[in-house]
């Protein structure tokens, strides 16, 4: 109600919400570490369960760092972290035009690309990354057809499948990190408890000193890890 600008629009809002579309999408934004993320139809809804992720990418970052948000979707995470770092360098990337349409609203300031993880991103950046923080599809495939419908007919399909045991995503961005990682950087993932083994393997596995943050309220795991200095 407070949305709308008159009765007929209104209206026009509650048949999208009654029809199924996610409500941040009726809207057209949703609310992020107090911060109103632009997010249009077709596009990831950023979850209330990733400020966790902000909070221990924000604990480990300094002024004037450079910080990647990759698998950036609206770029949530980025504009997150860009509004408590003073003076961060923020780079985001997504595969989704749509997704990199959103993020370049709410990263006015930063630099976002669109392309396959690390690819679209600038070779000026390679060894410079202080933090690199990704929101990763981690929904095993078999399981997709378990999540709300709002998720599973109104967000892209990439956004939400992490490949067999959801991980296809967080290995390819593991084995790829510590060649953009500064010595001393970090890379943080978001993950479920039961893949937390197997996503520590993948970090261990790249070269990366591997812990794991947990947030028992959110249901949420964060695996970090670090590139020896």
């Amino acid at each position: 109600m407070s949305a709308a600008r008159t009765p007929a629009e209104l209206d026009a809002m509650v048949a999208r919400r009654a029809g199924g579309l996610p409500l941040e999408q009726v809207l057209g934004w949703a609310e992020f570490c107090g911060l109103r993320i632009a997010v249009a139809p077709g596009v990831f809804v950023p979850r209330r369960r990733t400020e966790f992720l902000v909070r221990q990418a924000a604990a480990l970052a300094r002024t004037a760092d450079v910080i990647v948000d990759l698998c950036c979707g609206a770029g949530a995470v980025g504009a997150a972290l860009a509004a408590v770092l003073d003076r961060a360098e923020v780079h985001a990337a997504d595969i989704d035009p749509a997704a990199v349409r959103c993020a370049r609203l709410n990263l006015p300031e930063g630099h976002v690309y669109q392309g396959d993880l690390y690819e679209p991103l600038p070779v000026s950046l390679r060894g410079r990354v202080t933090v690199l923080a990704a929101n990763v599809p981690y929904v095993p495939t078999g399981e997709i057809g378990f999540l709300p419908p709002e998720a599973r007919e109104h967000e892209p399909r990439a956004a939400l499948d992490g490949g067999a045991d959801g991980l296809d995503i967080l290995r390819r961005i593991a084995a790829g990190a510590p060649g953009w990682l500064a010595p001393g950087g970090h890379l943080l993932i978001e993950t479920s408890e039961r893949q937390i083994p197997r996503a520590a393997a993948a970090f261990t596995a790249s070269g990366l000193a591997a812990r794991v943050a947990r947030s028992a309220d959110l249901d949420i795991a964060v695996v970090i890890g670090r590139r020896p200095s």
